[in-house]
């Protein structure tokens, strides 16, 4: 059994200051990123070609620890879920597409 995808954005990276100074938060885009880019570490032959129906529910802040679970709906189509602590931060649907 591979081990959980996770990732932390760390309080330096350069999208946080404006994000919102005081008590910055990680943009959903970088979340996304992220998450997306952990899931295709594992898929090798896939290349992201879209999204359908992305939600972000809750706040992820510097240093939170995002576990991401992702499993497939059908060929092409990635139901991805992202957490913090057990709380969902982020749900969604990937489309993926083979390279080459």
């Amino acid at each position: 059994m591979q081990p959980p995808l996770q990732f932390s954005v760390g309080h330096e990276h350069p999208s946080l200051p404006g994000h919102f100074p005081g008590q910055p938060i990680v943009p959903g885009a970088i979340v996304l990123d992220e998450a997306v880019a952990a899931v295709l570490q594992r898929r090798p032959a896939d290349r992201l070609t879209g999204f359908d129906d992305v939600k972000f529910l809750a706040p992820v802040l510097p240093g939170d620890e995002v576990t991401v679970a992702c499993s497939e709906m059908s060929p092409g189509r990635l139901n991805l879920t992202c957490t913090v602590a057990g709380r969902t931060v982020l749900r969604g649907c990937v489309l993926v597409g083979r390279t080459g």
